[in-house]
Parts: structure tokens; C-alpha cells; sequence
């Protein structure tokens, strides 16, 4: 079945201020036109392997383009994403209106609990299994409601660089119960839990140099990954594994701290995921 992800054109797109070690030194300096052929090439591949649905890009909201952070959905529930910084709180009633647009019903976590959608939480395909990141942009709070009311194991990672300050950033579930991850992002305790979920052989490491290039923030539509960089090394272990890999830059995106996977939100959370109870006590929808 061919999945739907949701995209918007980087009409507005800019690094306007600073909420990420990546931004620091980059306002003002994205290349306009650049970023626009380079999301127009993205778009273009991504369109050989998914259906592409559109949210209208508005003025004044840069990282509306980083469509990941939109919230969280499985089958007909979004929650929506609580941001933590001001600079990207008006993206939230632009997602809500969209998802409610959709058909979807609208599920809200309470205000005082930071929680940046499917930037921090990843679902493991085949698995009733949500990782879910937390340290820099969502509380680990939140991850006891999704457990509840999702009634989804989820499983809590610590981030502790702060270069990648969503899970989407330094790791990527893969099929067949495997992950490409960059352990260096991950406290101790963390990388134990992610070796006791995932076997050795289903474990992909990747380096400093795969890390600093987002090489994990990637898309996978079925055993096509693709990446904004991967090392020849990388390239060959995933080749080994099964996936073919499309190496698609997006730098002048990195330049505010995202790439291919900030760009895309799953409209599809994995088949296996989507009917599994929910429960009836709703969450209210914020207003």
C-alpha cells in the first residue's frame, strides 16, 4: 500500500532566529533559491514511492516546512504538538486545522507539557512499539499519557547532545526490527534499551561524520531510504541490509536544524499500528 505523507512548500521558509545549536551562526544566510529547487527535488523523488498531500505554507511561521513536528497520529487520532519554544507555537492551530480538516480527531496533551510529535516519537513497524525521545523539546511526562491512552509499549530515550534535539535526529527505526541510530545522542540508559529491543544484527551505528549530516533523519518507504548524506561505509551497510538508498540533499534545510525526515510527516503510522485500542476517556482538543 502506498503510503501518504504530508509536506509544505518552503514559500517562507528562512532561518529568522535561533532555537538550535545549528541555527546559531545561520540567520539571514539560507539561499532562497536553493531551498526551493532542493525541496522541489525531494518532493519530485519522494513522489516515485508516496502520495504527497500538501499544507498551504503561511507567512511569519519559517519551520511550518518541517511538517514532522505537526503531532502524533495513529489511525483516525492527532495529538497535537505542545512547542516548546514560542518562536513555533503558531504553527499549532495551522496543524490542527488541518488534521480536523481531514477527518481527524483532535487529541491535546495538557499546555504545561511540551510535546513536539513525530520529532521525538517513532513508531517501530511490525511492532505495537513507540520510541519516543525526550531531554531537550518534549517532556518525559508526555510518553506515560501516549502509553495509556494509546496502549502502545513505549519506549523512553534519553537525547543528550544537544545538536540532535529530536530522536528524529539521531535515530531511525528500520524494518524487520532494526534501527539506525547514532549512540553518541543517547544516554547510557538509553542505548541499553535500545540494544535490548533491537538484535544485534538489526543494529546500524552510524559515525560522527553520517551523524553530522543528519544521515538518520531519513524517510523509509519500505526498503527505500532516503537520505540527505551517507558515507560510502553507511551506504554499504544498508545496502547489505536490503534497502536501497537515494541520496537527496537538503543542506540549505540543515541550516535551521532539519532534513528529510523534518521535512515529511507519515499520514500512514505503520499498518500494523493503527488499530489497536485506544481509550474511550478522550483527551479535550485545545482551543
Amino acid at each position: 500500500m502506498t503510503q501518504s505523507l504530508l509536506m509544505c512548500p518552503p514559500d517562507y521558509f528562512g532561518v529568522q532566529y535561533s532555537i538550535n545549536p545549528w541555527m546559531n551562526s545561520q540567520r539571514g544566510k539560507v539561499d532562497l533559491r536553493l531551498a526551493s529547487q532542493q525541496w522541489q527535488d525531494y518532493f519530485s523523488l519522494l513522489q516515485k514511492f508516496a502520495t504527497i498531500r500538501l499544507i498551504d505554507p503561511e507567512p511569519h511561521v519559517p519551520d511550518l516546512v518541517f511538517t514532522a513536528n505537526a503531532g502524533l497520529i495513529l489511525g483516525n487520532k492527532f495529538v497535537q504538538s505542545n512547542f516548546k519554544h514560542k518562536e513555533r507555537r503558531s504553527e499549532e492551530p495551522l496543524f490542527r486545522e488541518w488534521f480536523q480538516s481531514q477527518g481527524y480527531e483532535g487529541l491535546a496533551l495538557p499546555d504545561s507539557i511540551y510535546f513536539e510529535g513525530a520529532g521525538d516519537t517513532l513508531f517501530q513497524k511490525g511492532a505495537n512499539l513507540l520510541w519516543a525521545g525526550h531531554g531537550f523539546r518534549t517532556d518525559r511526562s508526555a510518553h506515560a499519557i501516549l502509553k495509556k491512552d494509546f496502549r502502545i509499549e513505549v519506549v523512553s530515550l534519553r537525547l543528550v547532545d544537544p545538536r540532535f534535539y529530536h530522536l528524529d535526529t539521531c535515530f531511525c527505526p528500520l524494518e524487520d526490527g532494526g534501527a539506525l541510530y547514532y549512540p553518541q545522542a543517547f544516554d547510557s540508559e538509553s542505548l541499553k534499551l535500545i540494544e535490548e529491543h533491537t538484535a544485534p544484527e538489526k543494529r546500524i551505528t552510524v559515525s560522527d561524520e553520517d551523524a553530522s549530516h543528519f544521515a538518520c533523519n531519513s524517510v523509509l518507504l519500505d526498503r527505500n531510504i532516503i537520505m540527505n548524506y551517507a558515507s560510502a561505509k553507511l551506504e554499504s551497510q544498508l545496502n547489505k541490509a536490503g534497502y536501497s538508498v537515494y541520496i537527496c540533499p537538503v543542506t540549505e534545510f540543515m541550516k535551521a536544524g532539519g532534513a528529510n525526515k523534518c521535512l515529511t510527516f507519515n499520514l500512514d503510522p505503520f499498518q500494523e499500528n493503527k488499530n489497536q485500542g485506544i481509550k474511550k476517556n478522550k483527551m479535550p482538543l485545545a482551543v
